[in-house]
């Protein structure tokens, strides 16, 4: 089975990869031609997936998935949420992004934030939404040089260490992604 990931992002890709069974081949948005950036202007992670899932199932006729994900935390009221890709400028730098979180929760004891993950299928002219949400805290520092985006700001309730530091496997079956993908895997093998 091919299915098509609305991403070119080389760390998503390699996550879910990851995490596919070997008879579904994951192709990109660059296997399929689509040069594009989709734009995401929906105001919620949901709205996000939606929009690429649809542009590419509508542009280019292939069964497809997409992802949005964002870091909600609770001290500033779920900010960066459906921005977080680019909290600190359109550049999208995951380095900026962390340094502004870092000092905007600077002397703040709330640490408390969510990934949250969600999937839009299209497949065989139906539409599915997959949901995965992890719960924990942000460090007071960076810490591991594993995944990307907030990893190393992040550390899931439960563990001592962040998403920077855990193996491909372990952030797998931890993390938000994760989570939404194993949903995405059951449909599929239904």
């Amino acid at each position: 089975m091919k299915l098509v990931f609305a991403s070119n992002n080389k760390n998503k890709l390699l996550e879910i990869r990851h995490q596919l069974p070997a008879d579904i081949e994951l192709l990109s948005l660059e296997d399929i031609g689509c040069l594009e950036d989709i734009a995401e202007t929906a105001d919620t992670i949901e709205g996000n997936a939606l929009l690429k899932a649809n542009y590419v199932t509508q542009n280019y006729g292939y069964d497809c998935f997409a992802d949005d994900t964002g870091l909600e935390v609770d001290a500033l009221n779920g900010a960066p949420g459906v921005y977080s890709a680019r909290y600190a400028g359109e550049e999208k730098s995951a380095e900026a992004n962390m340094d502004k979180l870092l000092t905007e929760l600077n002397g703040n004891t709330n640490r408390k934030a969510n990934f949250k993950t969600v999937i839009a299928l299209n497949l065989n002219g139906e539409q599915h939404l997959f949901t995965g949400i992890v719960n924990g805290n942000i460090t007071l520092s960076k810490a591991g040089t594993g995944g990307f985006g907030y990893d190393p700001v992040f550390m899931p309730l439960g563990l001592n260490v962040t998403f920077a530091q855990l193996s491909l496997n372990e952030k797998a079956q931890l993390s938000h992604r994760g989570r939404a993908v194993k949903q995405l895997i059951d449909l599929i093998k239904r």
